[in-house]
């Protein structure tokens, strides 16, 4: 029986993936087996040495101790474009939010008083002032071309907007995902200069962090707008709105309010919603409660952001599942264990990522406690799981 901790409330879309003969799912267990979260911060909380996987219910994994994890041998998952639908809308309603002024008007609506003429005497007087602009032929740059780039990028172009993408690690899947025509910008500073709304979709990282500065928001074009539903810290929000006051700016869009940017006149806040859907929220808790039990159960992994993927089909017997330093002759030092133990090795898999490899074997029978423990005491395993029977 695999014990699995919840820390929020998972959709019950996902925790139906794990079978109740075999799942036993709390969000107060002993000894879990792995962990469920979504948004709880985890970098100060005590983790049970039981714990072999962690998944997060989303795409981002600032709250989850990656490292600390990784040194531990313990796998992090996340569910990257399970929100993506989710995002992309809302991106595309900041820019109409944007472009009419729509925020700005509603507040205005909701201010008018007398009686009903009155109030069509000052809508007319008045709707000059929130007069806007449409989005077919304007240019959408968009940084970073995972699942929600992409998104964005191909729904942009459906509205008859030009778009520019940059994204100087883009995968091939991704790639091919794209409208043929959505350019490729040289730099990021190239898709700025060309760009009437820029939108962000990147991780929060120290090459990221204020990655839009005042230097790089004079290079757009005047009257541009910003939109940030990935990550608060990418944009320099002093830097935006200094330059909204300046009008050199049109508009900001973003998830995350402050008191520097909630009662600005040009800045349009939202409670971090971009992933904040039913269908979402169903989605991610799906995908990662597949993909730990997948690694519980077979030690395959997908999608975690600090092991390889790896995968090889298992028959249910006996398999070990070891996860070590990426370092010379470890797989070497392994068969001599299992050799010394008569294990004859029927099938081996050794996928490595950085600094950490993970090693899948199936074996003609059941590897003993006193060959696990030699496993578990070689330089640089980190973990070792006996699986079957």
């Amino acid at each position: 029986m695999f014990k699995i901790q919840t820390l929020n409330n998972i959709s019950v879309a996902g925790l139906e993936r794990l079978p109740r003969d075999r799942y036993e799912v709390a969000s107060e267990i002993a000894n879990p087996d792995a962990i469920l979260v979504r948004s709880a911060k985890m970098h100060e909380l005590p983790i049970a040495p039981s714990v072999k996987a962690i998944g997060r219910a989303g795409a981002g994994t600032n709250n989850v101790p990656v490292a600390a994890m990784t040194g531990r041998g313990v796998a992090v998952f996340n569910a990257p474009g399970a929100n993506a639908n989710a995002v992309k809308e809302l991106v595309i309603a900041g820019m109409l939010i944007a472009a009419r002024n729509i925020a700005q008007a509603w507040q205005f609506s909701r201010s008018l008083t007398g009686d009903d003429a009155a109030i069509s005497q000052a809508v007319e007087s008045g709707k000059k002032q929130f007069g806007g602009f449409e989005l077919p032929g304007r240019t959408l740059g968009v940084i970073g071309l995972g699942a929600i780039g992409v998104k964005v990028a191909n729904a942009a172009r459906a509205l008859g907007m030009k778009v520019i993408g940059y994204d100087p690690t883009i995968t091939v899947r991704r790639a091919w995902q794209l409208e043929s025509d959505v350019q490729a910008a040289l730099s990021i500073d190239d898709l700025l200069a060309r760009s009437d709304f820029v939108t962000f979709h990147v991780p929060l990282t120290d090459a990221t962090r204020h990655m839009i500065n005042a230097e790089r928001i004079q290079t757009l074009p005047k009257n541009a707008v910003l939109l940030n539903f990935s990550r608060e810290g990418i944009l320099d929000d002093a830097a935006v709105v200094a330059a909204l006051d300046q009008g050199h700016l049109y508009a900001y869009c973003c998830d995350f309010p402050s008191n520097l940017l909630k009662d600005h006149p040009r800045v349009v806040t939202l409670p971090h919603l971009g992933a904040s859907t039913r269908e979402a929220e169903d989605n991610c808790a799906i995908m990662v409660a597949d993909q730990i039990r997948e690694y519980l159960e077979s030690g395959n992994v997908t999608n975690a952001v600090n092991f390889p993927e790896i995968c090889l089909p298992f028959n249910g017997d006996h398999r070990l599942a070891i996860v070590n330093s990426n370092v010379p002759n470890m797989v070497g030092q392994i068969s001599t264990d299992l050799a010394a133990a008569g294990l004859n090795i029927i099938d081996m898999l050794n996928r490595s990522r950085g600094d950490v490899a993970v090693t899948l074997i199936d074996v003609d029978q059941r590897c003993s406690d006193e060959t696990l423990a030699r496993l578990q005491g070689i330089s640089g395993v980190l973990s070792v799981r006996r699986l079957g029977g």
